[in-house]
């Protein structure tokens, strides 16, 4: 991904009874999906995220609410205000991400590449920006 961030346009399938978003991995994304987390209850004035992962990609996606979602390749900052629950923000391996500002009953959810894994964290930004310098 050439870019900070990618937002992708999910199916929205619209019916009288209530709208309904799909998302098939390697089909309106481009991985696999090992996990699948949600955070809620957040308060007004609390930030999440905070990393950046060494190898796993994931999508985040407003399923109510809404929230600014702050992406940075250690030379470049983009903010992304996701509040429609038929768009997802891809957020690729190596880009550090803070989540914040969020809206009274917002629900993020998060399709993960791969698994938990607590090595696959760096969550210092010092150890980030060693890890992009490194990584070039």
């Amino acid at each position: 991904m050439d870019q900070l961030g990618k937002i992708i346009s999910l199916k929205k399938i619209v019916d009288p009874r209530g709208n309904l978003t799909v998302v098939e991995q390697c089909k309106d994304i481009p991985f696999q999906v090992s996990r699948v987390y949600w955070t809620y209850d957040i308060p007004t004035d609390a930030g999440r995220g905070g990393h950046a992962h060494i190898h796993c990609r994931e999508l985040l996606v407003s399923v109510s609410g809404a929230f600014t979602v702050t992406l940075d390749n250690g030379h470049e900052k983009r903010q992304y205000l996701l509040t429609k629950p038929y768009e997802g923000l891809l957020v690729d391996k190596g880009i550090w991400r803070t989540l914040e500002n969020f809206s009274s009953g917002a629900v993020c959810l998060v399709l993960a590449e791969d698994s938990f894994d607590e090595s696959d964290y760096i969550r210092d930004y010092s150890s980030f920006l060693k890890f992009i310098s490194c990584s070039k």
